[in-house]
């Protein structure tokens, strides 16, 4: 039925999506201290707390991405999401260019720092789930078909 809907060329890409969503949903959940020591290299993984998912993102590198989220050394480049948690946590939800604003403005405020570095705790701990998705324009499509079906609160595709 898909393949009436859309391109030809495009319907194997979005027939892919889905057994790769049950695939992820159906990984038992581990932390970001409780790792396996193989990892695929390129996919898409998922933040959540017990059934609230929070996070959809993608990356080439599972490993290293992952410790960016939640390294307590990882700054406001790598840890982005945790970033995002400290704006809604703070009240700092509106992102500016103005230097009295920045992020690096933001990380010399006591309450905000204190609030970035409680979110990398947090995510450290949140449960993750992953799966292999080696295909770059695959990748894409799987993180927001995942996103908008589990209706992730901290996915948007918005341009900056």
């Amino acid at each position: 039925m898909i393949q009436t809907l859309v391109h030809p060329t495009f319907a194997p890409l979005i027939e892919s999506l889905e057994p790769k969503r049950r695939a992820l949903l159906g990984m038992r959940p581990v932390t970001y201290l409780s790792l396996p020591t193989s990892l695929p290299s390129r996919g898409i993984y998922l933040f959540s707390e017990g059934d609230h998912h929070l996070y959809v993102g993608r990356t080439n590198n599972l490993k290293q991405r992952l410790a960016g989220h939640c390294r307590p050394s990882s700054n406001h480049f790598s840890a982005s999401f945790a970033f995002r948690l400290a704006h809604e946590e703070t009240g700092n939800t509106k992102a500016t260019y103005k230097t009295e604003r920045s992020r690096a403005a933001l990380l010399e405020d006591e309450a905000f720092a204190k609030s970035f570095k409680e979110a990398k705790e947090r995510l450290s701990s949140c449960d993750l789930r992953f799966v292999a998705e080696d295909d770059a324009t695959r990748q894409a499509l799987l993180e927001i078909y995942v996103a908008s079906v589990l209706a992730t609160p901290y996915n948007d595709f918005n341009n900056h």
